[in-house]
């Protein structure tokens, strides 16, 4: 079941995050109201989020567990959160990936220069200390 988290989720998708090697050192119960969660009964199966500012946003933190990967769930998040994003009036979402940019190729993201994201998104924690240089960064316009 896919819901959108509680701040008492956080410590669940952290160690999630963290068994993955994926980065978590700055999310904090406020970003929790952006994030969604999936569940197979009580255990937390996947996680993704957004760091919203303005109209942007910025996708973060998708992660599936190892044993349940291959099944869809990565595309459903995805799909989940796009659409918490356009009901709450974001218009473009950005990513950086140092994994994943085949997935979001075949899900309607398109490559873009780290340069030419917004300065918003370009100042958040993950841009400037995160993720390095040699990640691929990706937008998806919602409009």
């Amino acid at each position: 079941m896919m819901k959108l988290t509680q701040s008492e989720d956080l410590a669940g998708i952290t160690l999630l995050l963290a068994t993955e090697k994926l980065c978590y050192d700055d999310l904090t119960p406020e970003h929790m109201a952006h994030f969604l969660t999936l569940r197979d009964g009580g255990e937390l199966i996947g996680a993704v989020g957004l760091e919203v500012i303005g109209s942007d946003a910025l996708l973060r933190s998708l992660v599936v567990a190892p044993s349940r990967r291959g099944k869809g769930l990565g595309i459903q998040l995805v799909e989940g959160i796009e659409a918490h994003a356009h009901d709450i009036g974001v218009t473009s979402l950005y990513l950086l990936t140092t994994t994943a940019d085949r997935f979001f190729d075949r899900h309607g993201y398109e490559r873009i220069e780290r340069a030419s994201v917004p300065d918003a998104i370009g100042a958040t924690t993950e841009f400037v200390s995160f993720c390095t240089e040699s990640a691929v960064c990706m937008m998806r316009n919602l409009g």
